[in-house]
Order: structure tokens, then sequence, then C-alpha cells
């Protein structure tokens, strides 16, 4: 949804109906996780891809029907027969999607409150009925605990209640998935199925050290839709200018910012000042977080003397088996660019387990358990 969320609002805001289709269900190897989406116009423009070209033009004349009143709809697709022409995925897996539509004021409006909490960075989710028991499309939005207002029905305030509740939960992980209930919101019921999208404010990226390879590491963090902050303590480096993509750009002392900026479980933190006087207490304080990914550059002598240092600091071997370093891949990068696409790969490694070889020696299937 993020990456087509201006599109969408401002045919919200233009009055301009229509259609979005959402993968909700993958199995097996397919393009697309859950929660990508296709907006189709009543002009027929199209934004936004459910599957990277393989199923998209029979998307695109699903999403025309129902924009022109057919009702929502859930349709499935396997893999294509070539030989038979027939419409599918040629990767082999299959994919649910519902195509929904918006062309009434009140449906428009429905939507943009959601639009509109995204853009802003705010944490929402969104339940919607596939099948069963229930009308199927119908929606409730659904904000943390601290928060009034759910927008919406899915038709009884027992299935309401429950559904709220477990998305919350999702909420606060930031996960997004589909749950069985009954028809009045009863657990370990398999009568309605409701698809619920989470939209958590994105993950945080801290890089210290205002270098270029920071600069590179930065527009980087940006483009896989991190938040990306630039922290250094000398006021000539740590400048808007000289980090443009940056969401924010801090001038303090590495350790004392990040001892007082919150860090989550999916916070990837990246350390490029490879000096011992920012380094060592600025480690100590990353090691105490509960952070994803520290990556550290610099040479391996001066890993080794960055590993004595945190020990003499009282690290213990359990911690300093966290940290990414020398930092990221061996892909025989060389300017700050490749530097910050070894980086971004081996973050990416991380948060999905991948082994960082290249998919030509591998066996099995390319896209793992999502």
């Amino acid at each position: 949804m993020r990456d087509i969320l201006p599109a969408l609002r401002a045919r919200c805001a233009d009055g301009i109906p229509f259609a979005l289709a959402t993968v909700v269900a993958v199995h097996g190897s397919a393009p697309r996780d859950p929660g990508a989406v296709l907006a189709v116009d009543a002009a027929g423009t199209v934004v936004g891809s459910v599957s990277g070209g393989c199923v998209e033009g029979d998307v695109f004349e699903v999403a025309r029907e129902v924009l022109a009143g057919a009702g929502t709809r859930l349709v499935s697709y396997g893999i294509s027969d070539d030989e038979a022409f027939g419409v599918g995925l040629t990767c082999g897996g299959t994919i649910d999607i519902l195509v929904r539509a918006y062309a009434t004021p009140a449906e428009r409006e429905d939507l943009a409150t959601v639009l509109d909490l995204i853009a802003a960075g705010l944490p929402v989710a969104e339940a919607t009925v596939l099948s069963g028991a229930a009308e199927t499309g119908a929606r409730l939005v659904v904000r943390p605990a601290d928060t009034s207002g759910s927008p919406g029905t899915l038709g009884s305030a027992g299935l309401d209640a429950a559904v709220t509740d477990d998305a919350r939960g999702l909420l606060a992980q930031g996960h997004t998935a589909i749950q069985w209930y009954g028809a009045h919101g009863q657990r370990r019921m398999q009568e309605v199925a409701v698809f619920v999208r989470t939209y958590a404010p994105p993950p945080r990226m801290l890089v210290f050290g205002a270098i270029d390879h920071a600069a590179a590491t930065a527009r980087i963090g940006s483009f896989l839709g991190y938040r990306v902050t630039v922290c250094d303590a000398r006021p000539a480096f740590a400048t808007r200018e000289r980090f443009p993509t940056a969401d924010e750009v801090v001038r303090a002392w590495p350790h004392t910012y990040l001892e007082s900026t919150e860090v989550d479980a999916r916070t990837a933190i990246c350390v490029l000042t490879h000096d011992p006087k920012f380094d060592v207490p600025l480690l100590v304080a990353a090691l105490r977080t509960p952070a994803a990914y520290i990556g550290v550059m610099g040479s391996r002598r001066t890993h080794h003397d960055r590993l004595a240092r945190l020990r003499a600091a009282g690290v213990d071997a359990t911690h300093l088996a966290r940290l990414a370093s020398p930092v990221g891949l061996d892909l025989g990068a060389r300017t700050p660019e490749e530097t910050a696409v070894s980086i971004a790969a081996e973050i990416i490694q991380h948060r999905w387990g991948g082994t960082g070889r290249p998919l030509g020696e591998l066996t099995g299937a390319i896209h793992r358990d999502r």
C-alpha cells in the first residue's frame, strides 16, 4: 500500500471511483507478499502490482467488473498453463486476491481515513472478511488500544470485538495474517475468514558517522522503507545538505543520542564512525537494545581492536556475537554506494534468514515461508 499511497490519496481527494485488488494469501513461490495492491480507476488507469506482471491483465478485467457493480470478489491464481494460454503464475505458487470497489464518497472517505493514518506514520490495521458466514468485503478499521474509534463493522459485535483484539496483537508485532472465527467471534472455529492487514510505522535505521558511506547508506535505507536518522557529533558534517534523503539529521554524541531515542526489534543500527572514542560507548549502548541488526564498519584489524576494547568495557561473548562486523556481505564493494548495497543486503539477510549465497547455487524454493 505504501508504494502507491500518494496515488490512492489523490483519487480519494478528487472523488475518483476505483477498485482495489489486494493479495490476501500466498502459497508457495509467488512474486508479491500479502498486502500488495493494485488499483484500477474509472478511466482504466492502473497503479501498483499484485504479481509482477503474471496476472495483472486478468486482475485488471476483474477490477473493471467490480467497479461496474459486480460486487466484491475473491479470486485465486495458480500455475499458468502455457499451452492453453491460461492466466497464472509462472513461478509455481498460488495467490488469492480480494477485489473491492471504492465507488461511493462514503467508501472513499472510509479508506482515506486509513490512508491518512498510514501517511502520518501512525499504526493502524484493516480487517476484511474474505469468506464464510459474514459478508465478503465487510471491513473494520482497528487502532491501538489507547486510541478511540473503529470505523466499519464485520457484521456482529462479537466478531468485531474478537477481530479488534487479535488485530491489535498483530499490529504490535507488525504482522499481516488471515484469522478464522465463528460467526459471532468465537475462537477456534472456521466459519469466517478475516484478512488482517497491519500498517505499523516504518522501522528505523540509525546511521552513526556523517561520512560518504553514511550518505549512501541513508539513501538505500530510505529506498527500503526505513525511517532514517543520521547522527554525528560534528556540526560541520551532520548537516541536512549532506544527507537530503534522511528523515532527520542529529548533532549529538552517538551514545548519548542512542540512549535517549526509541529502538525496537525492527531497528537497524549502522555504526560507520570507526573511531574508538565514538564506537565503544556507542556499541555498549547499542548492545543493550533489542535492535534487529547492529552493523559496524572497519577493517579486520579495527574489528579485532574494537572487540578487545568492548571486552575491556565488560561486554560478554554473547553480546559481541550480535555484531555484524566488519559490516556487510562480501560483494567486492569498493565505492560508498556499493558498500551501502552490501550493508543493505546483510540487513535483508538478517531479517529473512537468507544464506547470502547466489540463488543459482541453491535448490528448493526461492521465496521462503512468509
